[in-house]
């Protein structure tokens, strides 16, 4: 009896690709972290790519000594505000665009689509304008209100998308039981819907963790400072320490990574979803 065997062949251009692209992406990481634990004669004085001969963490010090904390909590109080701002509107108006086939819903639904098209840069002069007549300047609310203006329409359309993939016999069958808009929004299309409100969450936070113009613009003062902000202030304040600043650069990136962690699973599935379909 013949046993067919199927051998695998292996693709070495795509391995050498794919290891090439590995260390173009680990090689600046690698450089920072190094870098962050070098003195200031020895960043100067040693070879930039190997490990220093007297590693040290007295940058990492001087960065937390210089109200690092406090830049960290801005940061960390904005990207929430916006954050959960954003997944709240966007969800119920995506719930309404899917539910509700009136020419109203599709107009709101090609308005969001209209919002892509209007470039942030475009809007500071209006939106400076709005936030000193409201009297919200040189305020953390200064900066969460417009980031989350300008994340919906993205968050609006990629949530719509997964809600179109829920059944509607689960709609009706909630509604032949009683429940409300409010009861299938929150019991039904949330738990449905939890990994696309994840990737958006975390989409979301990204641009407003690493924002730089809105935070320029509308806030003054050192107290309403967010990490983008420092980290740009650090390179004056330390004149040419490269070492501090990346260490600054190193400190920002730690809550990034642990928001990957403890929500990559549901990134993944939320990234994947629709490819087996």
């Amino acid at each position: 009896m013949a046993v067919n065997v199927t051998r695998t062949r292996i693709n070495v251009p795509g391995g050498v690709l794919a290891f090439g692209w590995l260390l173009v992406v680990l090689l600046p990481v690698y450089y920072v972290v190094l870098t962050s634990l070098r003195s200031m004669e020895g960043f100067y004085s040693s070879n930039p790519l190997l490990p220093p001969a007297e590693p040290t963490v007295d940058n990492y010090g001087r960065v937390l000594e210089d109200d690092f904390l406090r830049y960290l909590l801005n940061s960390v109080v904005v990207t929430l505000g916006t954050v959960a701002i954003t997944v709240t509107v966007s969800l119920m108006a995506a719930y309404y665009v899917v539910r509700n086939g009136g020419r109203l819903a599709g107009l709101t639904y090609k308005a969001f689509l209209l919002g892509l098209a209007i470039p942030l840069q475009a809007t500071i002069i209006p939106v400076y304008y709005l936030i000193t007549r409201a009297h919200l300047y040189d305020t953390l609310l200064a900066i969460i209100l417009p980031s989350a203006a300008f994340a919906i329409p993205l968050t609006v359309i990629i949530l719509a998308n997964f809600l179109r993939d829920v059944p509607g016999e689960l709609f009706e069958s909630m509604r032949l039981d009683g429940a409300g808009h409010w009861r299938m929004l929150f019991s039904l299309v949330l738990p449905l819907v939890r990994p696309a409100v994840v990737t958006v969450a975390v989409y979301d936070g990204l641009q407003v963790w690493n924002g730089f113009l809105y935070p320029l613009i509308l806030t003054q003062s050192p107290d309403q400072r967010v990490l983008p902000l420092a980290l740009w202030s650090f390179q004056g304040q330390f004149q040419v320490d490269i070492p501090a600043v990346l260490a600054a650069v190193v400190l920002s990136t730690l809550p990034v990574l642990a928001l990957y962690i403890v929500g990559r699973r549901q990134l993944v599935s939320g990234l994947t979803a629709g490819f087996g379909r």
